[in-house]
């Protein structure tokens, strides 16, 4: 049977620590654990492959920015650990809100241990209890690992191989390459036929036709709740061929299956599936680094492996590069289209979806590439694409090694705007347009949102532009707006009353208004660059 969360907190070892849950106490309710760890590494995220309980005293998140603290949270999140357990006391004396509202957002629990504990005890004592589960599991993985290689070597499809997986792990299984086609999927009850292209269950000797066992397959044992949510849990699994990932496996695990049996099972298979790849549909080796190129890219991988995989995506390592990001619910469609654009606009380049967001990455030529990157701009804003879609272009990138920065900065810059912390610069030519946010026009938003503390911006706002934001809303009146759109012009009183749709005798009065309220005309003094960064900042 799964080992629950809820059952581990009343392990003495635990109780012991006076554990609170202080978010995700709904998906606590049926997390399912796989281990107990204890770490103090802030990036300690990739090395985690899921279902883990996470222990840390908090040492370095004392010290930590509440960004980075709250990074910290989504990494953790984003890579399915079961829950974390802070410890609070001396070093750290409480849980941070900001943690706390992230943790919340996505669906971890969060534990406070209001006392002191040996996390080594409670690491011997749970671990010991997840052992015997897990000798279970992977004799089970097993077993299933050996049916499917049946199933391959009789030439079965691969709709048939997986049924064979997810009879056994009681889950919903789908396969797909990595521009999204499904190659295969299969259900708890499926057969594996496929009408499709024919294909027909097939019977192994002495099994009569219509007869529900697959070869090699075993009893299924029910587990308890898989996960937050009556939905199940979703695992991603990726299926290398030849070391290079060309397929992902999405299992579905319904809420009253075991979660951490799916996990191994479906880890254990990959190597089956690798084969089974390998005989259907070579994959474009090109293709295939690029989307490795792209991944290893977003996950900030060391720079040697960057310079590995960029020469067989057809990329050089010395490149100047640019990152682009675009978010939406149509990214799978909007490759074609991103593609055409990167042929016309880079030398080389790569593509890649993942869930709701298109990554790109481009290779400019060393002598154009400003010119380059300014007609790959030019030609996303001109892109038809669904409304709410949102564009980023990153800035260039000195060779491959920089790439990772490239692709951060043009997602900071998307989550400014996506949480409506941006005055966009960049905004649809029509209402079925998206949005294209050039990040080299945002570096003062960056820099802030990245190294200045929210309260240290508003207390810098306030002390530049107080008297205009009283006033503004006490009157109801937009100075700032005016303020703002006189100085992104370069003090052009004409060209900001054009923008504004005003009259440049209105425009003038308003500037008057503005000066009498910011100490005077800020021009010819230090102030105007005071200023100009305060209104930068208000808009976030």
């Amino acid at each position: 049977m799964p080992v629950l969360l809820t059952e581990v907190l009343k392990h003495p070892t635990l109780t012991a620590a006076d554990p609170v849950i202080r978010a995700g106490a709904v998906a606590a309710a049926g997390t399912q654990l796989r281990w107990v760890h204890s770490s103090e590494v802030l990036d300690i995220a990739p090395l985690l492959s899921g279902g883990e309980l996470l222990l840390t005293g908090g040492d370095a998140l004392v010290s930590a920015t509440d960004g980075r603290r709250v990074d910290y949270i989504r990494q953790l999140a984003e890579r399915g650990i079961g829950a974390l357990a802070v410890e609070t006391g001396h070093t750290l004396p409480s849980l941070p809100s900001s943690m706390i509202r992230a943790a919340e957002e996505a669906g971890l629990p969060l534990i406070e241990f209001r006392k002191v504990v040996p996390f080594v005890g409670i690491m011997q004592a749970i671990n010991s209890m997840l052992v015997s589960e897990s000798v279970a599991h992977l004799r089970r993985a097993d077993e299933a690992s050996h049916a499917m290689a049946v199933e391959l070597a009789h030439g079965s499809s691969l709709d048939r191989i997986l049924a064979v997986l997810a009879g056994i792990i009681d889950a919903t299984l789908e396969l797909s390459s990595v521009s999204g086609v499904t190659l295969g999927s299969a259900g708890p009850d499926s057969d594996g036929s496929n009408p499709a292209d024919g294909s027909a269950p097939r019977n192994e000797p002495g099994q009569a036709a219509g007869s529900a066992p697959a070869a090699g397959s075993v009893p299924r044992e029910e587990g308890q709740a898989a996960g937050p949510g009556a939905d199940g849990t979703l695992i991603n699994i990726d299926v290398p061929v030849r070391g290079v990932p060309s397929a992902r496996l999405v299992i579905n695990v319904p809420a009253h299956s075991d979660v951490n049996l799916a996990r191994v099972a479906g880890g254990r298979c990959v190597d089956i599936l690798s084969l089974a790849l390998l005989q259907r549909m070579p994959p474009g080796l090109k293709e295939v680094a690029g989307t490795a190129l792209l991944r290893a890219v977003s996950s900030g991988s060391q720079p040697w492996r960057l310079k590995q995989l960029s020469p067989a995506a057809g990329i050089p390592a010395s490149a100047t590069v640019v990152a682009v990001v675009v978010r939406t619910s149509t990214s799978q469609q909007m490759r074609a289209a991103m593609d055409k654009i990167l042929k016309r606009s880079a030398q080389q380049s790569a593509s890649y979806v993942d869930n709701s967001e298109l990554l790109a990455l481009a290779a400019l030529p060393f002598d154009g590439a400003l010119a380059a990157r300014a007609e790959l701009v030019a030609a996303l804003q001109e892109l038809p694409v669904e409304v709410g879609t949102m564009t980023a272009v990153g800035p260039l990138a000195a060779g491959i090694e920089n790439a990772p920065w490239s692709l951060s900065e043009a997602k900071c810059a998307l989550d400014l705007a996506l949480n409506g912390s941006l005055r966009l610069a960049a905004r649809p030519s029509s209402e079925a347009a998206g949005v294209v946010v050039d990040v080299e026009e945002l570096a003062v938003e960056r820099l802030a949102a990245q190294h200045l503390e929210q309260g240290a911006r508003q207390d810098y706002v306030q002390q530049q532009l107080g008297r205009l934001l009283e006033h503004d809303e006490r009157r109801n009146s937009q100075l700032l707006t005016t303020l703002s759109v006189w100085l992104d012009s370069g003090c052009n009183t004409a060209q900001a009353a054009r923008e504004l749709h005003v009259e440049r005798q209105s425009m003038h009065h308003r500037l008057q208004r503005i000066f009498d309220l910011c100490g005077g005309d800020p021009r010819g003094t230090g102030r105007l660059v005071a200023l100009h960064l305060a209104t930068r900042l208000a808009g976030m």
